[in-house]
């Protein structure tokens, strides 16, 4: 659906993007991650026409970006827009109409997902009489009410209490399931694990990794593995087959955070251990996105 290529934005002394290619697959999550200023808004500020970029090319579903891919894209900024103001169901109406839609539609979707989101009674509330996380609920409805293509979402999450949190991330599954496409940027590691297909790390305007999360996360174990056991073993024996790195020992078991060694496996450490001890569990420690997040970033800098 989107094709951003080597693109370039430079502000006075400071470059926010350096040379920044993506590809974003039609009907995926796709998750934008980056310390603070690595240059995240900057991209999502030129896909949605805030800004241009001094060079490259962003294509959309097979043009080059222009004017009327505007109401074919849905955007949640990190920092909130709504008017303090005025009603809520005015705000929305008004939003929505800017967007192509005719009054009654509009309408008729607002009470839609006002109802689906247990807003109903906030038609003719302020939006400075509402707390963080029901304003977010507000610029939700406002980012999707259109049914965009392509919904951008930056730092969706912030303000929500975990059950809200939650309603807004089966929302997003859903819409996606019915053919929308993502492009999620977050610092909430916890999140991109359970919604995103591909991932792009960006850091000091640079995209440093991206590809398929569950190809990246193999492309990082580490043959680091949990075992536990119950009985006695004198783990110096394997000391060929495995590198004990933590060791954890109580009077009914031993809890063990190992590293296979090259060229070995976890068969061999079963074998080793079987004829000795009873074993409760061996389960390889899969390096969470936090983990490669952090190192890749540390690697960086």
């Amino acid at each position: 659906m989107l094709i951003i290529n080597n693109i370039v934005k430079q502000y006075a002394a400071h470059r926010a993007l350096d040379d920044v290619s993506l590809r974003v697959e039609k009907g995926k999550i796709f998750g934008l991650l980056g310390p603070n200023g690595a240059g995240k808004t900057s991209l999502i500020r030129i896909i949605t026409q805030i800004t241009a970029p001094d060079s490259g090319e962003v294509i959309f579903n097979g043009e080059r970006l222009n004017v009327k891919h505007i109401s074919q894209i849905g955007y949640l900024p990190e920092e909130r827009g709504l008017y303090k103001k005025m009603e809520i169901g005015e705000q929305v109406l008004y939003l929505a109409r800017l967007k192509g839609l005719s009054t009654p539609e509009a309408t008729k979707r607002i009470r839609y997902w006002f109802e689906k989101l247990d807003m109903a009674d906030w038609w003719n509330k302020k939006v400075e009489d509402l707390s963080k996380g029901m304003q977010q609920k507000v610029q939700f409805v406002a980012t999707v009410l259109h049914k965009p293509e392509l919904i951008i979402l930056d730092e969706p999450f912030s303000g929500f209490d975990p059950v809200n949190a939650d309603v807004i991330k089966n929302e997003i599954l859903e819409l996606n399931k019915e053919g929308a496409t993502f492009i999620f940027s977050t610092h909430r590691m916890e999140s991109v694990e359970e919604l995103c297909d591909n991932i792009a790390l960006i850091h000091k305007s640079k995209k440093i990794l991206d590809g398929p999360m569950a190809e990246i996360k193999a492309q990082y174990r580490n043959n680091t593995y949990w075992l536990e056991y119950q009985g006695e073993y004198n783990f110096e024996n394997a000391r060929e087959i495995f590198e004990v790195l933590e060791n954890t020992t109580t009077a009914h078991k031993t809890r063990l955070k190992i590293k296979i060694r090259e060229h070995r496996n976890a068969n061999q450490v079963l074998s080793a251990l079987l004829p000795y001890v009873s074993i409760n569990r061996l389960d390889e420690v899969i390096p969470t996105m936090n983990d490669i997040f952090i190192e890749k970033v540390t690697q960086q800098s």
